[in-house]
């Protein structure tokens, strides 16, 4: 590691990358540093190449690191500390890869798609701290070839209930011949990957999730919801099936999330998941794990499902209870085939007779 008074060159898989203030703090409740911040990403490099390597990626820089007050720019509100970044930084250097990507909006952009650790490290130095990476590869960005589940706690709920009914996931997954892989949020959930063959586009894949979500709804009324609208989703684990849209992404694994704590979205095996607590992982304990255990998730890479039985379940759905689609994310263009996009206290009730 080469240095100077205000940046250190790491070698990183061969490549030189450059870290300009490694001394400023990124989170300075627990004393970590940009430099720790970037040489965690290198010593979890493995895991988090395998969750990113060649997906589009969608990078959530914090260039001023999380303190107190710390928020991340909104479409309604850009004045925020951090923000989102969707298109590849004019700066990159040539061995940065991208990916062409369309969004709901038919605009186009190219995102980074990491194919090394060094990739990862330079968006570590651009404030790089959480990576939304697309559930598709580089060469078919049409295709997912992941299904990620989302189980997402509501106000009343928390991590425990999200663990309460992960295995019930599992559970069904077996029904329909697939496996999932679980990993903590870094927050208050847990996510579940399940690999699929890239078969199917964005649509039928956002469907399959529909299907699987309701029936899990169907035999856990008083866990599980899959309502958009929060007035009616109560104390209940929200099964965010748009997550699977297009341009809907989620935390990979080992990124770090925003808080003043460090935690890390770390994956775990099924039988280690109802005893750990999301507070276990974070930027400081997550490189010794990674060490030890290596990556939860490696076992993604020997599967590939096929999603039939989802497709024909939401079918089965559309035609027996007369139920089809479900409300997109309300910045997407109206979407064929979805109902009303009103939340229900807002929606005119018909007139009386």
């Amino acid at each position: 590691m080469a240095s100077s008074k205000d940046a250190v060159v790491l070698d990183v898989g061969g490549l030189e990358v450059r870290v300009s203030n490694p001394e400023k703090p990124y989170f300075a409740d627990k004393g970590i540093r940009k430099i720790d911040v970037v040489e965690y990403f290198v010593a979890v490099g493995e895991g988090i190449l395998f969750a990113l390597r060649d997906r589009p990626t969608t990078l959530e820089r914090w260039p001023g690191g999380v303190f107190e007050g710390a928020r991340i720019s909104t479409r309604a509100d850009n004045t925020g500390d951090a923000f989102y970044q969707k298109r590849v930084p004019k700066n990159a250097p040539p061995w940065v890869p991208t990916a062409h990507i369309t969004f709901p909006s038919g605009r186009t952009a190219d995102e980074i798609a990491p194919d090394s650790v060094a990739v990862v490290a330079w968006c570590a130095n651009l404030g790089t701290l959480t990576f939304h990476p697309w559930p598709v590869d580089k060469t078919d960005v049409e295709s997912p070839n992941q299904i990620r589940i989302d189980l997402d706690p509501q106000p009343g709920t928390d991590f425990s209930d999200a663990v309460w009914v992960a295995p019930h996931v599992r559970e069904l997954l077996h029904e329909f011949g697939m496996e999932g892989w679980p990993k903590t949020s870094g927050g208050r959930g847990v996510h579940i990957y399940v690999p699929i063959q890239p078969r199917w586009t964005f649509t039928e894949v956002r469907h399959a999730v529909i299907a699987f979500g309701r029936e899990l709804e169907r035999r856990l009324p008083e866990r599980v919801t899959m309502s958009w609208w929060k007035e009616e989703r109560g104390e209940k684990i929200f099964i965010d099936y748009n997550q699977m849209a297009r341009d809907r992404t989620i935390a990979s694994a080992y990124s770090i999330r925003p808080k003043p704590h460090a935690p890390v979205s770390a994956p775990v095996d099924w039988d280690e998941l109802p005893d750990v607590s999301p507070l276990d992982f974070d930027v400081l304990t997550m490189p010794d794990r990674f060490r030890t255990v290596g990556d939860r998730h490696a076992g993604l890479a020997d599967h590939s499902f096929g999603i039939e039985p989802l497709l024909e379940l939401f079918e089965k759905q559309t035609q027996d209870a007369g139920i089809g689609d479900l409300p997109y994310p309300p910045d997407y263009p109206k979407m064929p085939g979805e109902p009303m996009r009103v939340q229900p206290s807002r929606a005119k009730k018909p007139a009386e007779g």
